[in-house]
C-alpha cells in the first residue's frame, strides 16, 4: 500500500444536476481524506493543459478528424458549453487513493460503468455530441495525479503535501511547486 493523492473533478454536469453532495458521499466510502478543494471557472487554455494527453490518445485511436472532434467536444463539455463553466476540484489523500477512487468512479463510458459507481449511476452519453457526460474525473496514475494536482492547486491550497515544494519570497510569501 502506498500513500497517494488523487485529483477528483466534479464536472459541470455534476454541478448543474446538484450531485456534489452525492458524489462526495459516495467517495467517502473509501475512507480517504480531502486535503484540497476549490471551485474553478474553466477557461480554454486551462482545459487544454488539463487534457493535453487526450488529444494525442484520441487521434491515435480514431484518426485525425474523429480524434480532433472528440477532443474539441470534450473541451466544450469541461468548459461548460453544455451546462455551466464551473468545476469542483478536490484532492483526496490516503493509501492507494487512485485505485480506490477510480474503482468507485467507474468506467469512463457511463454505459459500460457498473450501475453502483458514480459514472454508472449519474453519467450519460450526450446523444447530440457523443460526449461522455460522466460527472467526475479521477487521476489515472501516480504521475497523472502529480501533474494534475500541480496544475489545479498551489501548495498553499493543499493542507497535506507529498510533492516537494519551496517557499518563494516576493511581495507576498507563497509556496510554489518545484
Amino acid at each position: 500500500m502506498t500513500m497517494q493523492q488523487c485529483l477528483v473533478l466534479i464536472k459541470p454536469d455534476g454541478l448543474v444536476k446538484s450531485l456534489t453532495g452525492d458524489v462526495i458521499s459516495k467517495l467517502s466510502e473509501v475512507k480517504l481524506t480531502i486535503v484540497g478543494a476549490k471551485i474553478v471557472s474553466m477557461k480554454k487554455d486551462f482545459a487544454e493543459r488539463h487534457y493535453c494527453r487526450l488529444k494525442q490518445e484520441q487521434i491515435a485511436k480514431h484518426g485525425d478528424e474523429k480524434g480532433n472532434k472528440i477532443y474539441e467536444e470534450t473541451l466544450r463539455y469541461i468548459m461548460g458549453d453544455f451546462h455551466t463553466n464551473r468545476v469542483l476540484a478536490l484532492v483526496y489523500e490516503g493509501e492507494d487513493a487512485i485505485e480506490k477512487i477510480r474503482k468507485i468512479a467507474g468506467a469512463t463510458n457511463p454505459e459500460k460503468a457498473d450501475p453502483n459507481t458514480i459514472r454508472g449511476k449519474y453519467g450519460r452519453i450526450n446523444s447530440q455530441t457523443g460526449v461522455f457526460e460522466n460527472v467526475v474525473h479521477a487521476s489515472e496514475s501516480v504521475s497523472d495525479a502529480e501533474r494534475e494536482i500541480k496544475l489545479w492547486f498551489t501548495p498553499d491550497e493543499i493542507v497535506s503535501h507529498i510533492y516537494s515544494h519551496e517557499t518563494k519570497i516576493s511581495e507576498k510569501e507563497h509556496k510554489v511547486w518545484k
